[in-house]
């Protein structure tokens, strides 16, 4: 039986997570799950699973937490501290999806135990990439990636030499404004930004598509997950959301991972690598699509690409400013504090700021550094956040 552990279970991606453990129950005994303010939900999934603990991160949710679970024999805990002792706890399998650098630490944590780690959380490889892979590398562990894009390219390089690999091309939908007049996007709402037009999500990741700060954060990780140069990287906007990635080759020839827009591919092949078994996902029927359309993204509509590039040339730990200036301007915009274009512009400021001081964005990576520098990031862009609404 192997022993598995979900954080971020009550989210999009644990919740697909746990309908695929839950198909079959006797192959896992689950360790531990975590989650935030949906204490109903932890707890009917942790009694559901037979999990030996639940976690929530909200210290004021514990006692809500200790009732859901009351007479179940599931210990109950709560906060970051908590969280992070929970990924010592001995398993086979982690699913890392909690939402934003929250996720490095118990990350490291999994990693230090030599388990298995799916990673769903871009912003650990985008704030401390160096840092996950050589804990990875020092303790016997691996990462496998769990973003749809980083999962197809994963897969399209099996057996192949990266020698012989000139390109990657990941592919975006575009969001929820890809058809937009470029002069309309000063006036978008929160609902709409919140409306994906190919997959359910929460509502943070929903946005960042729209702003293709998801995909930034994506060509990031590319960089750090795979080892190729920042220019060996593409975007490719597909808006049928069905080719997830593409990998080229010195010989002209292009490997495409077709599936259906349903995260449990990705996740089924983190659960049963290096095997495949069968998943409920949608199998597709090419001839009734008909066509697949590609276009290039226009970096005026999206310049946290251009961000991306110029984060992957500052290096050292311009990715962890990139990251915390892109989530306070996202609280910004959901605040409605900050237009939808703004939110680009503060995380430019920010990354221009602190770049100021070479000393700080080159300081050697450990995960106190990492935290260190994401607090000043966030306070920098909280600041920078403010002049730009006034």
């Amino acid at each position: 039986m192997r022993r598995v552990s979900i954080f971020g279970a009550t989210g999009s991606i644990g919740q697909n997570t746990i309908d695929l453990i839950a198909r079959a129950p006797d192959a896992y005994d689950v360790v531990a799950l975590t989650g935030a303010g949906n204490i109903a939900q932890l707890a009917d999934d942790a009694r559901r699973l037979g999990a030996d603990i639940a976690i929530t991160a909200r210290d004021d949710r514990l006692e809500d937490l200790r009732d859901a679970l009351k007479g179940s024999g599931i210990a109950a805990a709560a906060g970051a501290d908590a969280i992070r002792e929970a990924a010592t706890r001995p398993a086979d399998w982690i699913m890392s999806a909690i939402v934003g650098a929250a996720g490095l630490a118990p990350g490291i944590e999994a990693l230090k135990q030599g388990a298995t780690l799916a990673l769903a959380n871009k912003e650990s490889l985008v704030c401390a990439g160096k840092l996950m892979l050589e804990t990875a590398r020092t303790h016997g562990a691996a990462i496998l990636p769990v973003d749809s894009e980083h999962s197809a390219v994963f897969q399209a390089l099996i057996g192949e030499d990266m020698a012989a690999v000139e390109r990657i091309i990941i592919t975006a939908s575009g969001g929820a404004f890809r058809d937009w007049p470029l002069e309309d996007l000063a006036e978008a709402t929160l609902e709409q930004a919140s409306n994906h037009p190919n997959w359910d999500m929460g509502q943070r990741i929903t946005i960042d598509s729209a702003s293709m700060f998801n995909k930034a954060m994506e060509v990031i990780e590319t960089r750090e997950f795979f080892g190729v140069y920042p220019k060996q990287i593409e975007v490719l906007v597909h808006p049928q959301s069905m080719i997830h990635a593409l990998v080229g080759f010195n010989d002209g020839a292009l490997m495409a991972h077709i599936g259906p827009p349903d995260m449990r591919h990705a996740i089924g092949y983190a659960l049963h690598h290096p095997h495949r078994k069968p998943l409920p996902v949608e199998r597709l029927d090419l001839a009734k699509i008909g066509s697949f359309e590609f276009r290039a993204p226009d970096e005026a509509r999206w310049p946290a690409l251009r961000l991306a590039r110029d984060v992957m040339e500052r290096g050292g730990m311009a990715g962890a400013v990139f990251n915390a200036a892109k989530e306070i301007a996202l609280d910004g915009f959901i605040a409605g504090q900050l237009r939808f274009p703004q939110m680009a512009q503060v995380v430019e400021d920010t990354l221009e700021q602190l770049n100021a001081d070479a000393g700080l964005i080159d300081v050697t990576m450990t995960l106190d550094n990492v935290a260190h520098v994401d607090h000043l990031a966030r306070q920098t862009a909280k600041a920078v956040s403010k002049k730009r609404a006034g």
